[in-house]
């Protein structure tokens, strides 16, 4: 085992004076590129390119979905102005309100002196000129695109931390949505797909909107995507009595019409109904999932059952690997801690700026770390 091990450690001493190579260069400069570093530059969906010179610690959303995905990433103490519609987060309300007449203020949102303002593209869609002239006021700004999916919004969750500067809250956020909503999918897999429809004030959400996808994932067919309904749309009761939807899935405070076309529905009829939270159902953001939660739970109790099974084992395995990669990290600083130690010493009786004694040094480095390494 020893002889091995001096083997091995004598290539890795050749290799360490051979010079370094352009694939090492490439890994480099990935590494930067995955940084957390600033100044960052990105493009958003008005095609502007934003750049932030620094970490923002004044964020201005204005919208609740920005708002939200903010506090699930933990930074909501860096949030300093939000919409009327994020109050129902906790600490929201205490928060500078930025909301005016129809729509964000331009003075409330300039008062904040934020660093950057994050807008959702419903918000940018009907206050275009409202943005325009806090972008014009040299307020950084950044436009989101319109949200078609989980996957989505697991995107926008990650770029979100990345502007602000809370990269791996971002990416682990991120990470946890796609996780969901891959599992949610493979136990459902071989579940029958009921018809459903989406209904909130004579409107649905038809292909390429992101609560289509939660029924979708949460084991549900979307009726209106059926019936070549796109984005989000009026629907007619004609369209309803043919598509006959088995569920409806409406928002927190939202009705269904108690109508003769309406009260013919499957739905209607076996009380296949669910009500799901209107915060976690129309804001593309990280709870998104606990809707598709709710209507999987509502449509398919034994599937939800296994998924909440799998999904802890995963998350207990996750943690465990996170554990045993801190302390193999923390040995390792150990480790190399002895080795430098070992250095230090070697340094001060030998004298560093003998010739050839930093090619040496590395030598006795790598011996003293295998040696370290075989009685593990």
């Amino acid at each position: 085992m020893r002889l091995r091990t001096l083997t091995f450690v004598t290539l890795l001493f050749v290799a360490a004076i051979v010079p370094a190579t352009g694939a090492a260069t490439a890994g480099a400069a990935s590494m930067q590129t995955d940084s957390c570093t600033f100044p960052y530059t990105a493009t958003d969906a008005t095609g502007t390119e934003v750049t932030l010179d620094s970490d923002p610690e004044r964020v201005v959303t204005l919208n609740p979905s920005a708002a939200q995905t903010m506090w699930e990433l933990g930074a909501s103490d860096e949030v300093v102005g939000v919409s009327k519609y994020a109050t129902y987060l906790d600490g929201a309300d205490e928060k500078q309100n930025v909301s005016g007449a129809n729509g964000p203020s331009v003075e409330r949102v300039l008062d904040a002196n934020p660093d950057v303002v994050l807008v959702p593209n419903s918000t940018y869609a009907f206050a275009k000129d409202r943005v325009d002239q806090i972008r014009a006021q040299g307020t950084t700004v950044f436009v989101f695109e319109t949200g078609s999916s989980l996957s989505f919004v697991a995107n926008k969750t990650e770029q979100i931390g990345r502007l602000t500067g809370n990269c791996e809250a971002g990416r682990q956020s991120a990470q946890e949505i796609r996780n969901s909503a891959d599992l949610m999918r493979e136990v459902l897999a071989d579940e029958d797909k009921p018809v459903a429809l989406n209904y909130f004030y004579t409107y649905t959400s038809g292909s390429n909107t992101f609560i289509g996808d939660v029924m979708t994932t949460a084991g549900l067919t979307n009726g209106a995507a059926e019936a070549n309904i796109t984005g989000f749309a009026p629907i007619n009761t004609e369209t309803v009595v043919e598509m006959n939807p088995e569920y409806i899935i409406v928002p927190t405070g939202a009705t269904v019409p108690d109508t003769e076309a309406w009260n013919s529905t499957t739905a209607v009829q076996e009380g296949n109904i669910i009500e799901v939270n209107s915060n976690y159902l129309q804001q593309p953001a990280p709870r998104s999932v606990d809707a598709a939660e709710t209507i999987m739970q509502a449509v398919h109790p034994e599937a939800f059952e296994e998924y909440q099974s799998m999904k802890a084992e995963a998350e207990a395995t996750t943690t465990e690997s996170t554990e045993t990669t801190t302390q193999t990290t923390t040995a390792q600083s150990t480790t190399t801690q002895a080795v430098n130690d070992t250095t230090t010493s070697a340094q001060t009786a030998t004298g560093a700026d003998t010739p050839g004694f930093g090619v040496a040094l590395t030598l006795v480095s790598m011996l003293a770390a295998a040696l370290l390494a075989t009685r593990r």
